[in-house]
């Protein structure tokens, strides 16, 4: 009789050791309550949670892949496509979109050749329109990479964003 072999690990060890440190926030029979920060740990890693790294994420967690692809699914700071180098989320929710969010989204639209959902030629960005970012009085705003928030965007502020991203590319 032969051994099954153990699925391959797609993440390094320096992001399954990150999982285990979420994990261990949980009680030992409900893993699957790090199912967030795992996939954002998985994301970090691989740019986007693609069909094997949720299989993945699911397996490490003891989770039907089902599970875990409807949390990626449902909430929009996980990418289920590949997505730009940097991914720029602008809040057009009502209080933004009445402060110049849906402007400065149209603005970017315009500047960058894309619409929502869409990545520039190059690969460098991709716009997606962001659900409350929970800053509504420095609006408008939009969030890169999901780590990095960006207040009052003006479209000088939104050319200086650009410049600088392109730059550091």
């Amino acid at each position: 009789m032969s051994a099954v072999p153990a699925p391959k690990r797609l993440l390094s060890d320096a992001a399954y050791a990150r999982i285990d440190r979420e994990v261990a926030k949980y009680p030992a029979d409900q893993k699957q309550s790090a199912v967030m920060a795992a996939l954002a740990i998985a994301q970090d890693e691989t740019e986007w949670v693609s069909p094997p790294v949720i299989e993945d994420v699911a397996a490490y967690l003891g989770m039907p892949p089902i599970a875990v692809y409807e949390v990626a699914s449902f909430y929009n700071m996980y990418d289920t496509q590949p997505v730009g180098k940097f991914k720029l989320a602008v809040c057009t929710c009502l209080p933004c979109a009445l402060r110049d969010g849906t402007k400065a989204g149209e603005y970017l639209k315009s500047k960058l050749g894309i619409d929502y959902g869409e990545t520039t030629p190059d690969g460098l960005f991709t716009l997606k329109e962001s659900e409350c970012l929970g800053s509504c009085g420095d609006a408008p705003v939009l969030l890169v990479n999901n780590k990095r928030m960006c207040s009052f965007m003006s479209n000088e502020r939104l050319d200086a964003l650009l410049a600088e991203l392109k730059a550091s590319k």
